[in-house]
């Protein structure tokens, strides 16, 4: 929609996906809330959501010492930053909060979880722009599986539709300057031109299957494979070929172990963000790593086209929606889908829902600094 939170009228950007009616008591005591920015704000929430959820209880039906954290955010406290120095300049060095640096610091959402839940195993943050929180999930599930943990509160929380934000991202032309919300975020378009910034959180709980077996835990998916990978090409813009994005493909499908593709219903939750060259190089690194064949039989959608780009928080809200595909069956669609490009030709699951027997879910994320994670999903064989 058009943005609401500030007055837009000198930004060449007037759309952004906005978390609206969103109230903070819900979930934090009054007192903490003026010494959170909204990225933690948000991330409380979605955690607070998602241990109710788990049924979780620290100390209870999991040790202290074996619940972890791993939540991250790309652009961290910029509401804060952006705030506390207008006050400086404005007023002087006294007049900056002294709660500045801890509500600022991007692994504060995570740390404020920890405290939270009494979660005092392994605590990690990951920063890796776009793909934030579907690396914090990867790294999750890797320290899951290799002992470190029996449980972790994973995924990634984003609040930076402000003044600064905005033009930051709007001057390094990663935005559209469109100004109808309807034709803004078109993902694998011919006429997309760019992204929507979008803001929210994302929290999955991660838990050892025998663990979440053994406690009568309510199990969604499992998570089987995780690829990692760097293009090491551009600060911005994507590897031309594609390669690390294929590479990561690659290796979570490795990892995940399946060996005959073409027996799998396979959905990819593509980054899909609406901008000429990811969406391009994006549909290339599906074509390569699965095969042409089976590109075109899978199912493709950017959630993107109604969330906008959530930054840190995307790839783990995206991980929620594979996850509740591989349940539902139902497959989300870009919408805003009208023309077709040549470079973008598989099935994106044009404007409508459709039905299927999803036994694969992909979720993909390509960030700035040319960061690739992918994240594997089946449903639970009991």
């Amino acid at each position: 929609g058009m943005i609401t939170r500030f007055d837009a009228a000198d930004q060449k950007v007037k759309v952004a996906g906005e978390v609206k009616d969103f109230d903070p008591l819900q979930y934090i005591e009054k007192s903490q809330v003026r010494k959170m920015d909204l990225f933690t704000q948000y991330a409380m929430a979605a955690a607070a959501q998602a241990m109710q959820d788990s049924g979780l209880k620290s100390g209870e039906n999991i040790e202290a010492e074996r619940l972890g954290v791993y939540v991250g955010s790309g652009c961290g406290g910029i509401n804060t930053i952006s705030d506390q120095c207008f006050k400086f300049f404005e007023s002087g060095p006294r007049h900056v909060s002294p709660f500045l640096i801890p509500m600022m610091i991007g692994n504060i959402a995570g740390g404020n979880i920890a405290i939270r839940y009494d979660a005092e195993g392994p605590n990690l943050p990951v920063v890796t722009a776009c793909a934030t929180s579907t690396n914090a999930i990867g790294e999750a599930f890797r320290a899951v599986r290799y002992g470190y943990a029996d449980a972790i509160i994973a995924g990634g929380a984003e609040a930076a539709v402000n003044p600064v934000g905005v033009a930051g991202f709007a001057n390094c032309k990663a935005l559209t300057t469109c100004e109808d919300p309807e034709q803004a975020c078109t993902p694998f378009d011919k006429r997309r031109s760019g992204f929507v910034m979008g803001e929210g959180a994302g929290i999955l709980i991660l838990e050892e299957y025998e663990h979440a077996k053994a406690r009568g835990a309510k199990i969604y998916a499992e998570i089987v494979g995780y690829g990692n990978t760097c293009d090491a090409h551009h600060i911005t813009a994507p590897h031309p070929e594609a390669k690390g994005a294929i590479r990561a493909f690659q290796l979570a499908l490795e990892e995940a172990g399946i060996e005959n593709l073409e027996n799998e219903v396979i959905y990819i939750n593509a980054h899909g963000t609406s901008t000429p060259l990811n969406d391009k190089t994006e549909t290339l690194a599906i074509k390569s790593a699965l095969g042409e064949e089976i590109a075109r039989k899978a199912y493709i959608s950017s959630p993107k086209s109604m969330t906008g780009q959530m930054l840190g928080a995307a790839g783990a809200v995206e991980a929620i929606a594979s996850v509740m595909t591989l349940q539902t069956g139902v497959i989300a669609p870009t919408i805003h889908y009208e023309q077709p490009d040549e470079d973008c030709d598989l099935n994106y699951v044009p404007n409508k829902a459709v039905q299927a027997p999803v036994t694969l879910a992909l979720s993909d994320s390509l960030g700035f600094g040319g960061h690739n994670g992918v994240v594997a999903f089946i449903k639970v064989k009991e």
